[in-house]
């Protein structure tokens, strides 16, 4: 299958610090992974790993157990996909510095995202954690250790005074945490090789590289998810780490994300000049000078940033970038396989940014005539049928479908009837809404189409909660739908409250009189 990439090993990021899948998906899910063409995962646990003793409150509350660990290697196993475990030991460590008992090994004391490298307890604490991680992944042949956006390195007070001393700087002070957490996880494990993202070493000038020691104990992950990646600059950035000794080099890509914290539904086309331009990067050099290539699928952008694209809504997305990766380029062949494996009539439809037969039709501006019944409103709520046409029939599709409609059209189906209805906007206006005025025959014209609005969009929301259950654990739905559904239809109930209480209440009291003249009002 593979016979064309440059890629022997590609695998597929799970990033589990938002919305973590429940083992039954994964269950589903990791065959059509192998299907597709990756023959790896790089399973990023943050808070969903069953830490135990004083590491036991980093678990969230719906963490793995042991056994569904064990589980999931199991269920990895038996489709043929290699894990490699990842591990944040430097930076990204919001989900260990956040908690009381660690705060103190933060290296800025109010930001929870860097761990101080000065303190012996902070390599202590990453060392706990690695063990415990290994324990559980006793054939694992790789362990990432993070390690990349190591934020407000060098502002700390320890390192401030390290830095006063002469020859130190931020760079040797980055390789020398790096060199000790790699150092900790060889000692641990001496048949385990360390992978670090590169971003911190990229700017390093080659002699510190070279002399820290770190590239003959670790393998850099260049990272890049943009559809204009420089081709030429990745190509001498690899030289670079070369002469500076890394034996090996992985890449990394994305398929979901990467394009904003808050996207609902990866943009396929950017994901796939992103895949083409690393493969212009492979291709440059000689055949197997990436040891693999790792498709990051984000789940947020740090631990306290909202959700993007949950995993069901980028299968589209992963399944054209790898066998993008397998073809070496997106022709017709590829596409086909990817709508063949995906149950999806046309893959071009799951874009987002090609969703113009799925979009819902403008309303008719209504005429603003004293009509005794309400003129037809066109909801922005389609046909289900319609746009879960060549939907798709993969494990999650659903979801993927019910997600589409919500993030493309409930926001703009309310919008259009508060701000593009004449009866709204020219006779129940904020102005009236906080006095309480309408004319009564508007209550006739407003609240039958917003009660058809909010009644189709219930039904769909209800239905897409119950799928969501069926893949992910109740915070994560909660989440998704606090943020991405609940506010418009407040805004939809909010007005339908106010329509009744005004419908309900007395009429206001007529205005003073108007007085008669000046001299009326003045004192006897």
């Amino acid at each position: 299958m593979s016979g064309s990439t440059p890629f022997k090993m590609r695998l597929v990021h799970l990033d589990l610090k938002g919305a973590p899948p429940k083992v039954s998906y994964l269950s589903e899910i990791f065959p059509l992974f192998r299907a597709l063409g990756a023959n790896g995962l790089l399973i990023e646990y943050e808070d969903m790993f069953p830490y135990e003793g004083p590491l036991r409150l980093l678990r969230a509350k719906y963490a793995y157990s042991p056994s569904e660990i064990k589980e999931i290697l199991h269920l990895a196993g038996l489709n043929e996909l290699e894990v490699i475990p990842l591990v944040q030991t430097f930076g990204h460590m919001e989900f260990v510095l956040k908690h009381a008992a660690f705060a103190h090994l933060r290296e800025v004391g109010p930001f929870p995202c860097t761990l101080n490298p000065h303190e012996a307890e902070s390599l202590a604490l990453v060392g706990a954690m690695i063990d415990q991680v290994l324990e559980l992944h006793p054939g694992a042949r790789w362990l990432h250790i993070g390690c990349d956006e190591v934020y407000y390195l060098g502002e700390g007070e320890a390192s401030r005074r390290w830095l006063q001393q002469e020859q130190n700087s931020i760079g040797k002070l980055c390789l020398s945490h790096m060199r000790a957490v790699a150092s900790r996880v060889q000692a641990r494990r001496p048949s385990v090789t360390p992978l670090v993202w590169d971003d911190m070493l990229r700017d390093l000038p080659e002699d510190q590289l070279t002399a820290s020691g770190v590239p003959q104990l670790v393998e850099p992950v260049l990272w890049d998810y943009a559809a204009d990646l420089d081709v030429h600059g990745k190509v001498l950035l690899m030289q670079k780490y070369w002469r500076c000794g890394f034996l090996r080099l992985w890449a990394a890509s994305a398929f979901k994300g990467a394009t904003g914290p808050s996207q609902a539904v990866p943009p396929i086309k950017h994901h796939l000049r992103n895949h083409v331009q690393w493969l212009q990067v492979a291709g440059s050099r000689p055949t197997d000078s990436l040891q693999g290539i790792i498709l990051t699928g984000w789940q947020r952008y740090d631990h306290f940033s909202v959700l993007c694209e949950l995993l069901p809504a980028g299968v589209p997305s992963l399944a054209a970038c790898l066998q993008l990766l397998l073809h070496g380029g997106f022709d017709e062949d590829a596409k086909a396989k990817v709508e063949n494996l995906l149950g999806i009539s046309n893959l071009e439809m799951m874009d987002p940014v090609r969703q113009a037969p799925c979009s819902p039709p403008r309303p008719i501006p209504p005429s603003p005539s004293f009509s005794p019944l309400p003129p037809p409103v066109e909801t922005a709520v389609l046909s289900r049928a319609l746009c879960r046409e060549g939907a798709g029939s993969f494990p999650g599709s659903n979801i993927l479908a019910l997600v589409t409609q919500v993030s493309l059209h409930l926001r703009s189906s309310v919008d259009v009837l508060l701000e593009g209805n004449t009866y709204i906007t020219g006779w129940f206006s904020p102005y009236h809404r906080r006095r309480k005025l309408i004319h009564p025959v508007m209550v006739q014209h407003i609240q039958p189409a917003a009660l058809s609005l909010l009644a189709q969009w219930s039904t769909l929301v209800q239905e897409l909660e119950a799928t969501l259950q069926l893949a992910f654990y109740p915070d994560a739905v909660e989440e998704w739908l606090e943020e991405n559904v609940h506010p418009s239809l407040q805004r939809l109930q909010a007005l339908l409250q106010d329509l009744s209480e005004v419908a309900t209440s007395p009429p206001p009291p007529p205005p003073p009189p108007t007085s008669p003249g000046r001299d009326a009002v003045q004192d006897p």
